[in-house]
């Protein structure tokens, strides 16, 4: 990997190169996908079948169009007994962390007669989109579930595709069983998207849908995005290091490959004081690479998208993070703890020697669903606030009204809306 030092020419171009890394070219996808959209909107079930079996070689119809709870106990006698216990465990790590995320509804009145507050509802319907192929992760569709479940969701509809035989990973399927997924649908790409935005004669219409997925599925997303809500348009994965001389240049390449590894747009970077580490982990990371399975994506992505930055300080270190604001961040330091009120931007932050990255991924319990491409700047990780919404409350008493009502006739006035104010004027009239 290319080691630099850092100056803020520098740390400039390596944060736009990396934040315009996911921007591919679109050329005619935009197009495909709204006549996905359309066709699904106006023929339903039939358009939907008919691009299932053009894109995935499924045909599919209505006696196979749904996951039969057959199908479910099947997959647990294909999975493992101990990779059900450990997604079972995670599933109750995962639930118990978001728990502590709920919101209660409030209310407070005064002696005045004013009564404000806040409610706070669960969504009604929640569609859950899941990749399939190589991309088909089960720690995502719990990631994505759960939290819903936890929120008090009363239905989630989770889409995937099947291969040709009509088959899901049982991994999946084991995954979305313990999430406490409804209804399963086998059916992927935009036309999943549209099928869940629309609604069809046996897909049911939902009010947000979540998970990541192709080009496809992502423009589809922000296609649909206003007839329902969705929770983002997921970019490549990255993982940036913050680490002092403490750090072991074997954990620190290790868990720059760990993301390095999901794909050759993936990034990885190291950030360091330490010029040993930085030349103990080029080294390392190539050797490390050498012998994994995916070492042709790892290498790619190293080479593109990786880096290693020297900075005079740990302060200048921060002040780059800031600047990428990464999805995932490591504090491989002496004392991470020390480095949270520099740190402004990132998804999710790890903190110290023994907290890598897969950590989060798999069994710590925070959400791995986090905002990539620089978003950390505004958004954050997937959690229970995406799934409830909110509603003000307002009681005023005659009193209370009549304590304001010249006020807000004023305000209104100013900005011309006389009938704003003449909704107030009449009650006062009145005494």
């Amino acid at each position: 990997m290319e080691i630099i030092r850092y100056d803020n020419e520098n740390g400039k171009k390596l944060a736009e190169r990396l934040l315009n890394r996911s921007k591919q070219e679109q050329g005619n996808y935009q197009e495909i996908v709204d006549g996905i959209l359309k066709e699904v909107k106006t023929r339903g079930n039939t358009a939907v079948f008919e691009y299932t079996k053009k894109f995935d070689g499924f045909n599919v119809n209505d006696d196979n169009f749904i996951v039969k709870k057959e199908e479910i106990k099947e997959a647990y006698g294909l999975v493992d007994d101990k990779l059900v216990s450990v997604m079972k465990k995670a599933a109750e790590r995962i639930s118990a962390y978001h728990k502590k995320q709920k919101l209660n509804s409030w209310f407070e009145p005064d002696e005045k007669g004013e009564i404000l507050g806040q409610l706070i509802r669960p969504l009604e319907k929640v569609g859950v989109y899941v990749p399939g192929g190589k991309a088909a992760y089960p720690s995502s569709v719990l990631m994505n579930i759960i939290p819903a479940k936890v929120a008090g969701v009363k239905k989630i509809v989770m889409t995937t595709p099947a291969g040709r035989d009509g088959k899901i990973p049982p991994n999946t399927l084991v995954a979305a069983d313990i999430a406490g997924a409804d209804i399963i649908f086998k059916v992927g790409g935009a036309q999943a998207i549209a099928a869940l935005a629309y609604g069809t004669e046996s897909v049911p219409a939902v009010d947000k849908i979540v998970g990541p997925g192709n080009i496809f599925v992502a423009l589809a997303k922000r296609s649909v995005y206003g007839f329902v809500n969705i929770d983002s348009v997921a970019g490549p994965s990255e993982i940036l290091v913050v680490a002092d001389e403490t750090a072991d240049h074997v954990f620190v390449s290790a868990d720059l490959i760990s993301q390095a590894e999901h794909d050759e747009l993936a990034s990885a970077i190291l950030i360091t004081t330490s010029e040993k580490l930085a030349d103990g982990v080029n080294k390392e990371i190539y050797k490390q690479a050498e012998k994994l399975e995916r070492k042709g994506i790892i290498l790619s992505s190293l080479e593109n998208y990786g880096g290693i930055v020297l900075v005079s300080d740990i302060e200048e270190a921060c002040d780059l993070a800031n600047k990428i604001a990464p999805e995932h961040l490591e504090l491989s330091v002496k004392e991470p703890f020390s480095l949270l009120k520099y740190i402004k931007n990132a998804g999710a932050i790890f903190m110290g020697h023994y907290s890598p990255e897969p950590l989060g991924d798999y069994m710590a319990g925070p959400n791995h669903v986090l905002p990539t491409g620089g978003t950390a700047r505004f958004f954050s990780p997937l959690s229970i606030d995406d799934y409830i919404k909110k509603s003000s409350l307002i009681s005023f008493s005659k009193e209370a009204l009549f304590d304001l009502g010249e006020d807000i006739m004023s305000f209104a006035e100013s900005e011309g809306l006389t009938g704003h104010a003449n909704s107030i004027k009449v009650r006062l009239d009145r005494g």
